[in-house]
């Protein structure tokens, strides 16, 4: 799936996140890589900070490169992002996801 419209950008962002499994993370700039738009991790995130009044949409399972919670504040409790991905059975420790490389999905390789 790549991003041919600039308008499309964040619809296409929707589509990949939705995708991802239940106790599984990606990274902003994983998605803005797969869409073809290395370099876009902000946008990806601009696209998040839209998408929290969609329950389809799963953006709590968004977070920054290093597995931080970065995106915790748009989520009406400092710990409703934690708690969303603890229940998916994903442990935090200091806004950071434990084991990350366990839980990274990477849609560049999983959507072949």
């Amino acid at each position: 799936m790549k991003s041919t419209q600039k308008s499309n950008f964040f619809e296409d962002v929707y589509q990949v996140v939705k995708l991802i499994p239940r106790g599984k993370v990606t990274s902003y700039g994983a998605v803005a890589t797969y869409l073809g738009a290395k370099g876009s991790a902000r946008m990806v995130g601009w696209a998040m900070n839209s998408s929290h009044t969609n329950p389809e949409i799963p953006a709590h399972r968004v977070v920054n490169r290093n597995g931080l919670l970065t995106g915790k504040f748009h989520f009406g409790g400092l710990n409703q992002m934690q708690h969303l991905l603890e229940n998916e059975g994903i442990e935090i420790e200091d806004n950071k996801i434990k084991n990350f490389d366990f839980h990274f999905w990477n849609p560049s390789t999983e959507l072949l």
